[in-house]
């Protein structure tokens, strides 16, 4: 029999349950930066809740429909009882496969191995995640861009890792410049990550800064990591390159790949990563410990999507350069400084006011323009300290509704100058 707990022993136990006691988090968890899209969150909330009508051109949420084709593939995949089943976990080789034409068709790279050198993801911010987790220990670095999509320095602070970030400036382009990047740095680092064009800057890279790249990652012997998510937005005759049209490249580096900007499929979850075998084979090691894969009719839908890329991707873009050009003239009317507008991505990226005493940085400006006109834009502090002053807006909404916020800052006198 179990001896009785002496009345102490019961005392203290019970006391501990009344108070609701939980573990402490970890301290990689807890010591992570606020995430501000909590924060912008909280303050749509309390607009909301005195009655705001918001447009929100915040978050970089499509608002499109997916292409009926694709979804019509989708429905039909479900109908499939073959794939009601857990799905390949390296992705479907159908899918693979695809992948695989389309590198070759978009981009000119042929020698991509669909067995070995393609990786489904359940879309390419759990991949970016999980190359993290794959190589980086505590002390361990990934360098990337000053302004950069959070995953890209989050995934290795949680994974025990530091972060070097290298400053980025309107002056360059915002292109960092490697020469700034200490040698001990260099020497500790596992991760190089890049993302062109840029989110949240809207920054292009070109064949050079591309080819210095692969040339620094070989000498230290670093993993190039390219977040290609807008490979497709692009406007003006613009073709994004990828890192696969540099020689050599594939001997150290990844790309990850997104259908949630190109297809208008954020909701349904679901990317590649493409690259060198040996990488590709870590994300799978990881992905087989943390999760099943891909729905594979979910996979259906993305063969049909890459496979008919060429007609379902014009109409996308021409929708998002028809929203660019409406803000590039309403905000050059409000005496924003826009020389050129970025033939890529689905964002613009803007200073904030230099004349007004309630903005001091992009916390204040985002605050003030909520609630003055009810209009949501992203703080660029979100995307790291370099970006205090500037914001993001996103060309998430119909063209009326773009019209109707340019309006609202006419409206209230809101000017940049």
């Amino acid at each position: 029999m179990t001896p009785p707990p002496d009345a102490s022993t019961t005392k203290e136990a019970k006391k501990g349950q009344s108070k609701g006691v939980l573990p402490s988090l970890s301290a990689r968890l807890d010591k992570l930066p606020t995430y501000v899209f909590a924060e912008l969150d909280e303050l749509k909330a309390r607009a909301r809740a005195r009655g705001a009508d918001l447009i929100d051109l915040g978050m970089g949420n499509p608002d499109m429909a997916t292409p009926s084709l694709v979804v019509e593939a989708i429905q039909k995949g479900v109908q499939n009882p073959e794939n009601h089943r857990y799905p390949n976990l390296k992705g479907k080789p159908e899918y693979r496969q695809a992948v695989a034409r389309w590198m070759e068709r978009r981009f000119g790279v042929k020698d991509i191995d669909p067995e070995t050198e393609v990786q489904a993801l359940i879309g390419s911010k759990e991949g970016l995640a999980h190359l993290s987790f794959a190589y980086i220990n505590n002390g361990d670095v990934t360098i990337t861009p000053s302004l950069y999509y959070p995953v890209h320095s989050r995934a290795t602070w949680l994974s025990g890792g530091d972060v070097h970030h290298l400053p980025m400036s309107a002056e360059r382009g915002f292109i960092p410049d490697l020469k700034n990047i200490p040698d001990e740095i260099a020497r500790r680092a596992k991760l190089f990550i890049v993302s062109y064009p840029n989110n949240p800057t809207t920054a292009l890279a070109n064949e050079a800064f591309y080819s210095e790249l692969v040339a620094y990652c070989k000498k230290y012997g670093i993993i190039l990591v390219s977040d290609l998510a807008y490979s497709e937005i692009a406007f003006d005759g613009y073709k994004p390159l990828s890192i696969f049209n540099i020689p050599g490249a594939k001997e150290i580096a990844v790309e990850f790949h997104s259908f949630s900007k190109t297809f208008n499929m954020a909701g349904w979850r679901v990317g590649f990563a493409v690259g060198n075998a040996q990488i590709i084979k870590s994300l799978y090691s990881i992905k087989t410990n943390l999760d099943y894969g891909i729905s594979s009719a979910i996979q259906d839908g993305a063969i049909a999507a890459l496979d008919h890329s060429q007609t379902l991707v014009p109409p996308i873009v021409k929708e998002y350069q028809e929203r660019r050009d409406i803000l590039v003239e309403g905000f050059r009317a409000l005496g924003w400084p826009i020389e050129t507008p970025s033939p890529a991505t689905i964002y613009m990226w803007l200073p904030i006011p230099k004349n007004n005493p309630a903005v001091t940085d992009s916390k204040s400006w985002v605050k003030y323009l909520l609630d003055t006109a009810d209009v949501v834009v992203t703080p660029g502090i979100a995307f790291g300290s370099d970006g205090d002053q500037y914001f993001r807006v996103s060309l998430v909404s119909p063209k009326a509704v773009l019209h109707q916020a340019l309006d609202r800052l006419k409206e209230k006198g809101i000017r940049y100058s």
